[in-house]
């Protein structure tokens, strides 16, 4: 794909990515705004999206991300879906549906593409990979375009550390280093760090764990009553999941936080011999063979019941 070609000529152009924006699609999405900000200096280029962790305030141009999902425009000439299908766009989606062109960029193996153009690529590490390597003419990288891709892509492979990282991430990695950014700071302050909360919540989540099917598998789950006593937000949660996946013995890790009466957000992760794409495509969610996610109804036993049966499933064809 050759991202410059695709918008030639437009006079607006939207980006949006998905409902709870994590790393990947926060970078995805701003390293493109600003990329199509300096190409195409005579469109109106407008981002919206949920509003992003604060760790990621160190993008450029962050705050000129319209979190109310507000545009004065009618029809879009051109907008893109980063890092999702339409139907995780959230109040964006409208938006998507109403543009003249519509482009979908994407690297979860769930999306079969819902764009007049689709640039869906499981293979690559994150949706940022994709948007570095639409970049046709890299003359037109810069600090700021470099830095938030790299944020993207370290958030989405572990700090190049998961299965989803090739020869091709660490290339553009060191490409996007090259313009100069501080990325061990970035790495420590968007990836590691964590505030008191969120060390808190994770220690409880640590603490209330259960292995189950002979140490295979490890779950736990945060309610609504523990988030609200913690004054923790679901970005809080992040990386308690991987945190659990890495547990001596374990081949599947959940973690859940309720959204709702009997309503839960399930996150998977594999260490390989799960593919927990299928084990949420089968409940109605997505992702990777490595990292997925699913909303499911019922209590925490029902739910670690029924995605047992297709853990068990994998498991046991691969003694």
């Amino acid at each position: 794909m050759n991202l410059y070609e695709e918008v030639k000529g437009a006079g607006t152009i939207g980006i949006s990515g998905h409902i709870r924006p994590d790393g990947d699609c926060v970078g995805a999405v701003m390293g493109l705004y600003l990329y199509l900000k300096k190409v195409c200096p005579g469109a109106r280029v407008v981002v919206m999206l949920e509003k992003p962790a604060d760790i990621f305030s160190c993008i450029k141009d962050v705050e000129e991300i319209h979190t109310d999902f507000a545009a004065d425009v009618e029809s879009f000439d051109v907008f893109f879906a980063l890092d999702t299908a339409k139907e995780r766009l959230g109040e964006a989606e409208k938006y998507f549906d109403g543009a003249k062109k519509k482009i979908n960029i994407d690297h979860h193996i769930s999306n079969k593409g819902c764009g007049d153009v689709n640039y869906i690529v499981p293979e690559a590490s994150s949706t940022s990979e994709l948007v570095y390597n639409g970049i046709a003419d890299k003359a037109m990288l810069d600090e700021e375009i470099a830095k938030a891709l790299y944020i993207g892509i370290i958030h989405d492979t572990g700090v190049f550390q998961y299965s989803n990282t090739s020869p091709a991430t660490l290339a553009a990695a060191a490409d996007l280093i090259s313009y100069g950014f501080d990325f061990p700071r970035l790495i420590d302050e968007t990836f590691y760090e964590k505030t008191y909360v969120q060390t808190q919540i994770l220690g409880r989540a640590l603490l209330e764990s259960i292995m189950f099917m002979d140490g295979k598998c490890v779950v736990s789950v945060i309610d609504r009553k523990t988030m609200k006593f913690y004054r923790a937000e679901p970005q809080d949660l992040d990386g308690i999941v991987s945190q659990l996946r890495n547990t001596k013995g374990v081949e599947c890790a959940i973690f859940m936080y309720q959204t709702n009466t009997l309503e839960y957000k399930v996150s998977l992760r594999s260490n390989g011999k799960v593919d927990v794409a299928k084990v949420a495509a089968f409940f109605g969610g997505g992702g990777h063979v490595r990292a997925a996610g699913v909303t499911m109804q019922g209590t925490f036993y029902d739910i670690v019941n029924n995605l047992s049966s297709q853990i068990a499933i994998q498991l046991k064809g691969k003694k």
